[in-house]
């Protein structure tokens, strides 16, 4: 049966409204008061383009119906107070004036580091508390981190009436991450978390920030996304992900391009006997992997999801042999999702560890989902959980 677009919309508001009702109620219980608003920010799969947005490339991310929401009142003070679902951190006690990089910890980085960047910009920041509570899963590569930044930078645009831009909201999480978390990332994250709409990929050009959606509805197709989490954890702040971008800053620098977005396909050959084999590599990795994402973008057009499989593990492969940021964990996952029924399968986030994706017939999806399950166990893998996603709206109010 086709499924209506329409309806999975309304299931997923109605879901959305339900957690921050539960928001609300806790939020009463932990600050004696009624919150000012709930809102909500999407993580996200990247369906492909991988490591290319920090090289002015292209990515094609959609936001996930798994969201971080902020339950948030306003002060009259100047102390802001965190308190989450999760962890045994308890609540947190901050003065505005004392943010600085490098001085928060744990899951606090994430709202405090928002709140500097929008301070940064001229933002008078008020004072206040704050509930978070996520279904975004943690180290998964699903982009948990940023779901919580774009939900407390569209709390505070709202709240402080800054009238930000979505434009302007990607880039001030991205210097909240960049200059206060102090991981080098790009603007993919935040911009399919802050500009996702259901049923649609965000097409992003990372030179110019231009977005637009391209539609990515799995279920009339017959198919499923699977998102396979290895429970391998990773951190973007880790040398792994610095080390990456060094070697693309330093490839485009021989080749004499202001990024690795200006080196073609058709440029690589001469590309390899200028730079070392290391360096030429992980070039490779990147202007494949455009390439990659613009003949996705042109097959979702013409013939839809079901004709993407073979780009998917490409970028895999790619990511495992020229990149080198997959695991055991990961390239185990992806071979038996595909050998056992999936029409195409990668690893999708930073690397390191973090999930896979299986774009999967839905009458292969149990089989798929027993397959891995058991070659993690007899491998001696920790178990991975398996779950799927649809592409879902962006960044909101929800209360």
């Amino acid at each position: 049966m086709i499924a209506d677009p329409g309806q999975q919309t309304n299931q997923q508001d109605a879901a959305a409204n339900g957690l921050a009702a539960g928001l609300t109620e806790q939020f009463e219980a932990e600050f004696g008061v009624a919150p000012d608003g709930v809102w909500q920010a999407p993580g996200r799969v990247n369906l492909i383009g991988e490591h290319t947005d920090y090289n002015e490339g292209f990515v094609l991310p959609f936001a996930i119906d798994r969201t971080a929401r902020v339950a948030i009142r306003v002060r009259p003070d100047s102390t802001v107070r965190l308190l989450s679902t999760y962890g045994d951190q308890g609540m947190l006690s901050v003065p505005l004036t004392d943010l600085k990089p490098g001085t928060a910890k744990g899951w606090t980085k994430y709202p405090l580091g928002v709140m500097w960047a929008l301070q940064q910009r001229g933002i008078d920041v008020p004072g206040l508390d704050l509930l978070l509570d996520s279904t975004v899963p943690l180290g998964a590569g699903l982009s948990s981190s940023h779901a919580i930044e774009c939900a407390v930078v569209t709390a505070l645009n709202e709240l402080t009436g800054a009238g930000l831009s979505a434009q302007e909201m990607v880039l001030a999480t991205q210097q909240a991450e960049n200059d206060f978390v102090g991981a080098p990332t790009g603007i993919m994250d935040q911009s399919a978390s802050l500009r996702g709409a259901s049923g649609h990929a965000v097409f992003l050009d990372c030179r110019d920030q231009h977005a637009r959606l391209v539609p990515f509805e799995t279920e009339p197709a017959g198919l499923v996304m699977l998102v396979i989490d290895t429970k391998v954890s990773h951190s973007h702040a880790d040398g792994g992900y610095a080390s990456r971008r060094a070697s693309c800053e330093l490839g485009a620098q021989v080749l004499g391009v202001p990024a690795l977005r200006d080196v073609q396909v058709g440029d690589l050959e001469k590309a390899s006997g200028l730079l070392d084999e290391l360096t030429f590599r992980r070039v490779r990795h990147v202007v494949t992997e455009d390439d990659r994402v613009l003949r996705t973008v042109e097959l979702l057009a013409s013939h839809g999801p079901s004709a993407i499989g073979a780009l998917l593990d490409a970028s895999h492969v790619s990511m495992r042999d020229d990149f080198e940021i997959s695991c055991p964990e990961l390239d185990l996952a992806v071979d038996t999702a595909r050998s056992s029924g999936a029409i195409g399968a990668r690893m999708t986030g930073g690397g390191f560890g973090g999930a896979a994706i299986a774009l999967t017939p839905v009458s292969a999806e149990q089989q798929v989902r027993d397959a891995v399950v058991r070659a993690f166990a007899a491998a001696g893998y920790t178990s991975p959980e398996i779950f799927t996603v649809s592409p879902a709206a962006g960044a909101m109010r929800v209360a």
